[in-house]
């Protein structure tokens, strides 16, 4: 299979033929059929979080059931699913206390002493990234990292609700509870900010307020569902938000992983508000609440993958799409081959676009 390795940081991806294995008794092999280009993955390809190297990066995908393992249960080949890289176990804490985001997924992986999973052509390995390896014509995944969805639901489309929809809507619906009539802040309007604004929408939120420096992302915004616009990196953009609700929004939501919008999002909140930070901040930053922020009831979350139930939540938001209330083509700025990978992530770095989607011939 033809697949984008990454073999050293700050470079660009390399094309290559690998070799994937067999699936083992709880594993599916999937034929890819398209995957988008998410933030994340840029994260590890520049460096900024470590991973063993050389890796095949991509997380965000759909596609058509191949081969199952002999245990597997939940699938069957023809089937076609989203992946999600919140694989769970099933049986620790987090999953049996309905926190299955939080599952650290260990069963879910090959031990060390295993075959790996992905190799190249002399048999050395290729480290699986994120437990899904999506930049490649085939994953080869625990059945656990995968769910099945209603197969006349386009699978271009399908591809990003593996992470920014399921992410970005996730968190509105499990970690916020947006009630209708509550305001909303999101700061960030790449793939999951956009897709926090248009579920903010569905959940009925008095006020959606887009914060992003960049003037086409802002529109997008408005088609998806924002009230008001504010340019993030404007002088007063806090001020703003506060003044558009008459003294905060009860949810602000960073969705874009810079220090200043973890700020902006806290400075945004009314008395009792919460910010719920997404992005992936520098690994030496740190987003807190001041003493006043604390003696006026703010409070400040994570909220990893949304907090999904992904099994549960993904089918639903394919029946969004499909009854028309979840808009995901305005998510999707482009639909690219494998080979133009590395130019994809460099609109990224331009901050222009929303999602490219790589699909791959079937």
């Amino acid at each position: 299979m033809k697949a984008a390795v990454l073999i050293e940081p700050g470079k660009p991806l390399e094309i290559e033929d690998l070799q994937i294995s067999k699936p083992g008794p709880h594993e599916v092999l999937i034929r890819t059929a398209a995957c988008g280009l998410c933030h994340s993955d840029l994260h590890f390809i520049e460096g900024t979080y470590p991973h063993p190297l050389p890796a095949v990066p991509g997380h965000e995908a759909a596609g058509i059931v191949e081969a199952v393992g002999s245990e597997v249960r939940t699938v069957k080949v023809g089937d076609a699913v989203i992946t999600c890289l919140s694989a769970f176990c099933g049986h620790c804490e987090f999953c049996v206390t309905g926190r299955m985001a939080l599952c650290l997924g260990g069963d879910t992986r090959r031990a060390p002493s295993d075959a790996p999973r992905i190799t190249r052509t002399d048999g050395s390995p290729v480290n699986q990234m994120l437990n899904l390896s999506a930049f490649a014509e085939q994953m080869l995944i625990h059945e656990h990292a995968c769910t099945r969805i209603d197969p006349e639901m386009p699978l271009d489309v399908a591809s990003v609700i593996g992470c920014a929809v399921t992410t970005g809507a996730g968190t509105v619906f499990n970690a916020c509870k947006v009630t209708p009539g509550e305001t909303v802040a999101v700061v960030g309007c790449g793939g999951v900010g956009l897709a926090a604004i248009n579920a903010a929408k569905i959940a009925g939120a008095g006020r959606i307020i887009a914060a992003d420096p960049i003037a086409e992302k802002r529109e997008l915004a408005i088609k998806l569902g924002a009230t008001d616009v504010v340019d993030a990196a404007s002088d007063g953009a806090a001020a703003q938000i506060i003044e558009l609700t008459k003294g905060g929004v009860d949810h602000a939501i960073e969705a874009v992983g810079r220090p200043a919008s973890g700020t902006l999002a806290v400075q945004s909140l009314k008395r009792g508000g919460t910010a719920t930070i997404l992005g992936m901040m520098p690994l030496n930053h740190a987003v807190s609440l001041s003493a006043m922020d604390l003696l006026s009831g703010k409070k400040l979350q994570g909220a990893i993958m949304g907090m999904n139930r992904f099994p549960v939540d993904m089918p639903r938001l394919v029946d969004f799409y499909m009854r028309g209330l979840l808009d995901l083509d305005t998510i999707i700025a482009e639909r690219i081959p494998l080979s133009a990978i590395n130019d994809g992530f460099d609109k990224m770095k331009g901050g222009a676009s929303a999602r490219s989607v790589i699909v791959f011939d079937q």
